[in-house]
């Protein structure tokens, strides 16, 4: 029986067009940090295609040594600036840094993201394998929504969220902006492209 992680975690179905607070727990991804504009940056293309045929080693590893399948997790990102304009009002992609994520069961241990290494590393290919890590996230509450449509045309659900939302519901940021990326950008028409934004935050004090 191949288990989805998405339907496990009841943490990737939020509503469009809705702000809701969720409480994510402590979890394990792979992960590859780096700079720049996205559509344009070498790094981001490159942490791309590592990030995935590591994802996929380790799932042919647990079904064949486990006997645990899964479905391969979408692809996550974090993303901050020194001027969080650059997201919203601003929207330059040249002041992004970032951290391209993927979910992996829990059951994956450091041992077995070893040998998918070396697997990976064997066929070539994979160019970032030197910058990827395996780390816990604990992001704790967060307030969430989902986006449809174009990466481009998020900017004004994020300011909402950052001006609006977050500071009339008596919250405050802490963490990074995270992004799941529930449709494949390569096959989907932008004006379709389904996206979890999703906001860390605090209550602030009284």
């Amino acid at each position: 029986m191949k288990i989805d992680l998405k339907k496990e975690l009841g943490l990737y179905a939020p509503r469009r067009g809705r702000f809701e607070l969720v409480t994510v727990p402590p979890l394990r991804y792979l992960m590859i940090d780096g700079h720049g504009d996205p559509n344009t940056s070498e790094q981001y293309r490159d942490a791309l295609q590592t990030i995935f045929p590591l994802a996929y080693a380790l799932k042919f590893l647990s079904k064949r040594e486990l006997d645990r399948d899964y479905t391969v997790m979408p692809l996550e990102a974090l993303w901050w600036a020194e001027d969080m304009a650059s997201f919203t009002t601003a929207r330059d992609k040249s002041q992004w840094d970032w951290t391209a994520l993927n979910l992996i069961p829990d059951w994956i241990t450091d041992d077995h993201v070893e040998q998918a290494h070396v697997a990976v590393r064997s066929r070539g290919g994979a160019p970032a394998l030197g910058a990827l890590r395996v780390e816990t996230l604990d992001e704790g509450l967060c307030v969430q929504t989902l986006h449809v449509g174009s990466y481009d045309d998020e900017a004004p659900v994020l300011a909402e969220l950052h001006d609006v939302f977050i500071p009339e519901s008596g919250l405050t940021m802490t963490g990074r902006h995270h992004e799941i990326y529930l449709s494949d950008a390569r096959r989907t028409a932008p004006e379709r492209l389904r996206t979890i934004l999703r906001q860390p935050v605090t209550r602030a004090a009284v």
